[in-house]
C-alpha cells in the first residue's frame, strides 16, 4: 500500500476550516457531499479528500465552496483568497494588442494549430458556437464529442483516453484528484459491441491500469482495463473502480445487507472484506480487460 504524504499543518487547517463551515451550513442549505461534488464537477470521493485533509484545497474547489455556502474564501483560506484575487485581477487587465480580439478569433487560431484532424462539420460547429450562432443542438454535440479529452472519431474508430490512474487489485492505491493522460487507445465501438462490451456512448469509456495480484487471473498486474465512467453507482454484481477511505480499488462488489458491500478478490488467496456503502464512492465499472496472455 502506498502511503500518501500528510499535509502541512497550514494546509490541514484550511481543510478543517472548510469542513467545519460545510458541516455547520449543510442542513440549512440542503447540501450533501454529492451535491457539492456536482457543483464542483468532481467526484464525491474528491470532495471527501478535500474536507478530510487528504488533499490540499485548490482555487477551483475553494471558489465553488465559497459560492455554495455563501461565505468568502477568506473564511477558510487566506492563501487561496489571495490567489483567486490575483487571478481575477489578471483577467480584468486589458488584452495585449497581439491577443485574439474575440472568442471566434481565439477558436480560429486554436483550430489552425491543433484542429487539422477534426472533421469539417466539427470545425464549423466550434466556430458557430464561438460566434454565438450555433445551430440547434450543436452545443450538446460539442460537449459530448469535441470537448471530450482523448476523443477523436475517425470513421468507425475513436480514441479512448488512457489515464495515469492505478486501481489497486490489492491493498489500495492513493487516489489522485487530477490524473494526467498518458496515451490514447484507438478502438472501434462497433467491434467492442460485437465482443459483448455494453456501453451507451464511446466518450464514457476510459482506460485505467490494474495494479497488484489480488484479481488474478481475471485482471493481472499492469493490465489495462476499459471502464465506463458514466456508471457512478452500484448497478449489480460486477467489477468496479471505486474509492474507499481515500484509496482506489478495482474489485468485485456485491450487496451485503442494506449498508455494506462485500469486496471480493478473484485471487482465492485474498479474503473478501465488508466495506460500508456510505464510504464507498464508485467511479466507474470495468467492462473489459486487455490481457497480454501468451498463446
Amino acid at each position: 500500500m502506498t502511503k500518501k504524504k500528510e499535509l502541512s499543518p497550514e494546509l490541514k487547517a484550511e481543510c478543517d476550516a472548510a469542513k467545519a463551515l460545510f458541516v455547520s451550513k449543510k442542513n440549512a442549505l440542503g447540501l450533501t457531499q454529492a451535491s457539492l461534488a456536482e457543483a464542483a464537477d468532481i467526484s464525491a470521493a474528491a470532495v471527501a479528500m478535500y474536507l478530510n485533509g487528504t488533499n490540499p484545497l485548490n482555487a477551483k474547489f475553494a471558489s465553488v465552496l465559497s459560492r455554495v455556502l455563501g461565505v468568502p474564501v477568506e473564511k477558510f483560506s487566506k492563501r487561496l483568497a489571495k490567489e483567486i484575487s490575483g487571478l481575477t485581477a489578471a483577467a480584468e487587465q486589458p488584452a495585449a494588442t497581439n491577443e485574439p480580439s474575440s472568442a471566434a478569433e481565439l477558436v480560429r487560431q486554436m483550430l489552425a494549430k491543433q484542429g487539422k484532424n477534426l472533421p469539417e462539420e466539427t470545425r464549423q460547429a466550434l466556430l458557430a458556437v464561438a460566434e454565438g450562432d450555433e445551430p440547434e443542438g450543436t452545443s450538446e454535440v460539442l460537449v459530448n464529442d469535441a470537448y471530450k479529452p482523448g476523443i477523436g472519431k475517425v470513421g468507425d474508430e475513436v480514441w479512448i483516453a488512457h489515464y495515469d490512474v492505478r486501481g489497486a487489485l490489492g491493498g489500495g492505491e492513493v487516489a489522485h484528484d487530477f490524473p494526467e493522460m498518458l496515451q490514447d487507445v484507438r478502438v472501434s465501438p462497433s467491434q467492442l459491441r460485437s465482443m459483448g462490451v455494453e456501453f451507451k456512448e464511446h466518450y464514457h469509456l476510459k482506460v485505467i491500469t490494474g495494479w497488484g495480484q489480488s484479481m488474478t487471473p481475471t485482471i493481472k498486474h499492469g493490465d489495462p482495463c476499459l471502464v465506463d465512467i458514466s456508471i457512478k453507482e452500484f448497478i449489480g454484481d460486477g467489477i468496479y473502480y471505486f474509492s474507499y477511505q481515500g484509496f482506489q480499488y478495482i474489485k468485485r462488489l456485491q450487496m451485503k445487507g442494506k449498508d455494506k458491500f462485500k469486496m471480493i478478490s478473484d485471487n482465492r488467496k485474498h479474503k473478501a472484506e465488508d466495506i460500508f456503502i456510505d464510504e464507498t464512492y464508485i467511479q466507474a465499472r470495468v467492462l473489459f480487460v486487455w490481457n497480454g496472455n501468451l498463446v
